[in-house]
């Protein structure tokens, strides 16, 4: 079983540590990610053969958000995750609840929606029946039938 070093002296890869904190499936996936500008340390895009010390702010964009951590130790091996997690304090704020977008709710009962209402939700949503983006404003009645 791997054990996390504590020591702040020693320093290690950071694609290595994003893959050992399981941030990343895959080491090359954090290879990848290094490459492609989605982490920085300290503020700075970092290169994967960068070098990482305990106390370092790592920064890494995933698909709609961004994870903040602070490096408390250092893994050589990929453990379970309450080992990964004693690695890295979280500061990544709580996501604000006004971004979150509002989910459409049938009343209870109503059964499945039916092909008019199904087109209904579709040009609400801004959609034509091929998903491109549909002409114009459609105002729908519900107790049009």
């Amino acid at each position: 079983m791997p054990e996390p070093r504590f020591d702040s002296s020693e320093s290690q890869r950071i694609d290595v540590w994003l893959w050992a904190v399981r941030m990343f499936r895959t080491r090359s996936a954090a290879t990848t990610a290094c490459r492609g500008g989605h982490v920085q340390l300290d503020g700075q895009r970092v290169k994967a053969s960068q070098k990482v010390r305990i106390g370092q702010e790592v920064r890494v964009r995933r698909t709609g958000f961004e994870k903040i951590l602070r490096i408390t130790a250092l893994l050589d091996t990929r453990g379970g995750a309450p080992i990964a997690q004693q690695c890295y304090e979280d500061l990544t704020p709580p996501p604000d609840p006004t971004l979150r977008g509002w989910v459409p709710r049938r009343d209870k009962g109503t059964g499945r929606p039916t092909k008019k209402d199904r087109r209904a939700l579709e040009a609400l949503r801004g959609r034509d029946r091929s998903g491109a983006e549909a002409p114009g404003e459609f105002r729908f009645d519900p107790r049009e039938d």
